[in-house]
């Protein structure tokens, strides 16, 4: 399969592309991003404990990156002063709804001569939330409120969603306490699980004490999931391809060839 030549506004241009943060062993990016684009391009893990030397390493060198802990807040801050949150042309894009997540996780030098930044978190659970027909007349419950939780929220508030948060800490009129998910995701029609441990709140240890769940389950975390074989489980990796199918067009603007 070939990729459209007339889509592909950097193929002539840089052709590297990467990944910054740390620690990055055992990042799945490189071979999701060959899986995409057959080895098109050349993608780095540009390994570093120093964010301003790995963002000076994309300026001189890459094309566009994508961004994982611990440095999403720090680029996000970055792009605040010297350079562009979202870009034009679609409200998925909006500066909006990255400044409501306040992380950034894919940087691209566009034509205009500056970076942008994007989070596709937020791209990835939007693409979900559409597939499955959530919208205004769903209840959407997250639980836990770091990177992605905060992604979830901003998606499923953007799509009208009623949308409610539970953490363990930050307890607001907006974001209820651990000990109410239960009876919270009891009543809720998609559960979206952030948290990278199973919390006894939900009480799945024991039949007896299992609160109902509701009719789907979307888990962030696809290496070691919390609640995988529960009915209407989304898994992670479903996620994690969303993302890549959001935000690698932005990168490279050119589709992806698979997932």
């Amino acid at each position: 399969m070939q990729i459209p030549e007339e889509s592909c506004y950097l193929c002539e241009s840089m052709d590297k592309f990467g990944l910054i943060g740390h620690p990055l062993a055992g990042s799945g990016s490189p071979a999701l991003f060959e899986k995409a684009y057959g080895g098109r391009w050349r993608y780095d893990l540009i390994e570093g404990a120093d964010f301003e030397l790995s963002w000076q390493k994309f300026l001189s060198e890459y094309q566009a990156i994508n961004i994982t802990a611990p440095f999403k807040e720090l680029a996000f801050r970055k792009l605040m002063e010297n350079g562009v949150l979202g870009g034009p042309g679609s409200a998925d894009t909006s500066e909006e709804a990255i400044r409501a997540i306040g992380a950034v996780n894919i940087a691209v030098k566009e034509d205009d001569g500056l970076v942008h930044g994007y989070n596709s978190d937020y791209l990835g659970v939007l693409q979900i939330l559409r597939k499955y027909g959530f919208g205004p007349d769903s209840t959407v419950v997250v639980a836990g409120f770091g990177g992605a939780g905060k992604a979830a929220a901003a998606a499923s508030r953007a799509l009208g969603c009623d949308t409610i948060v539970c953490n363990r800490t930050r307890h607001t009129p907006d974001i209820r306490p651990l000990d109410e998910l239960p009876i919270l995701a009891s009543v809720a029609d998609l559960l979206v699980y952030t948290l990278a441990f199973p919390v006894p709140e939900l009480g799945l240890e024991t039949e007896e004490t299992a609160m109902p769940l509701p009719p789907a389950i979307l888990e962030a975390n696809y290496r070691t999931p919390c609640l995988s074989g529960l009915q209407g489980y989304i898994p992670g990796t479903e996620w994690l391809a969303a993302q890549a199918e959001t935000g690698y067009p932005l990168m490279t603007g050119c589709p992806p060839l698979q997932f």
